[in-house]
């Protein structure tokens, strides 16, 4: 082979490697991405968040919230503050799990600093709350970068409390996510709480009858009262799975089937043919038999949603505070 044959060869391998390199690392987000850059990255991600979860178990759900509220768009931008950013937003209000992302990207800067992104630090500390409270841990795909802007309109996106489950689809649909992914994604509320003002009207003058929801199961309407009476705390939490609460697993979908979803947009999966069949899968039959694999769908749901917008390559930013752009 003449020299300037081998020449053009070599150029066209060390080109295609380098452009190997730019897509999977540069265009794309993958698992293991700072296993080369900060190898410890995951390690002391898991351990801050076991450190604030043995003292208070009620955070794993707080940064699961948290990181659901993120996405769509995935960029870290629920993080900043500021009187009119994304963490300002209605959507937004009672999310917890700041601090713990806060040390995370502290001890992060400390031995990689300017690497880990806090997008990245988010999906990971999800994803470790989920496997604390008992449910499946999965390999995070990684190599988010952190947006630089912030608006309490980004918000608008998110679903709400009293969603039908119309619009539950349309939002979901929206950012590329199935009826199935809806489904099993609203099951993190199985380690979910709320506050007593975002279900409470469901309770004694629903939609002005004078009544309650007539969806809500009587024994179990006896329970909400019981927690939130007239004139009582609107702040107080009650958890979205009374049957094991903290516990991740499907207790959340049959207490859906049987009248018991806290949330209306939750019960109201229920009252639709397409995602009355998911949760009827995961909940298992009135015999007893187990349904759908949960554990198994949650994850890919994850993933896929956790893909959502992100920013790779040279977008973005790596912030050095979480809490505001460099």
């Amino acid at each position: 082979m003449a020299a300037q044959e081998m020449a053009a060869l070599l150029f066209w391998f060390f080109t295609a490697l380098l452009l190997r390199g730019y897509f999977v690392h540069g265009q794309g987000l993958q698992i293991g991405f700072y296993d080369s850059y900060c190898p410890d990255a995951e390690d002391i991600v898991r351990s801050t968040v076991e450190q604030y979860y043995d003292k208070d178990a009620t955070i794993a759900p707080g940064l699961l919230r948290l990181h659901f509220h993120d996405c769509f768009g995935c960029d870290a931008s629920v993080l900043i503050t500021g009187a009119s950013s994304e963490r300002s937003a209605p959507q937004n209000f009672g999310l917890r799990g700041f601090e713990v992302i806060d040390e995370a990207k502290s001890q992060l800067e400390a031995v990689c600093p300017g690497v880990v992104s806090c997008a990245d630090i988010l999906a990971l500390a999800a994803r470790d709350a989920v496997d604390l409270t008992g449910g499946p841990s999965w390999s995070v795909p990684l190599g988010r970068r952190d947006g630089r802007i912030s608006s309490a309109s980004g918000a608008r996106a998110l679903p709400s409390p009293a969603d039908p489950v119309s619009v539950q689809r349309k939002k979901f649909a929206d950012q590329g996510l199935s009826d199935h992914d809806l489904v099993t994604l609203v099951g993190a509320h199985t380690i979910g709480q709320t506050d007593c003002q975002f279900f409470s009207y469901r309770l004694f003058n629903f939609t002005a009858t004078g009544n309650a929801d007539p969806s809500i199961g009587q024994a179990f309407l006896a329970q909400l009262r019981a927690l939130c009476p007239p004139g009582g705390d609107p702040s107080r939490k009650v958890a979205l799975d009374l049957g094991s609460p903290g516990a991740f697993d499907v207790s959340f979908f049959k207490n859906v089937r049987d009248g018991g979803g806290v949330l209306e947009s939750d019960q109201r999966l229920w009252g639709d043919a397409a995602t009355q069949g998911v949760v009827q899968g995961y909940a298992g039959n009135v015999r007893g038999l187990f349904g759908l694999r949960f554990a198994y769908e949650f994850p890919k749901a994850m993933v896929r949603m956790s893909s959502i917008g992100v920013k790779t390559g040279a977008q973005g930013e790596i912030r050095r505070r979480c809490s505001r752009t460099n």
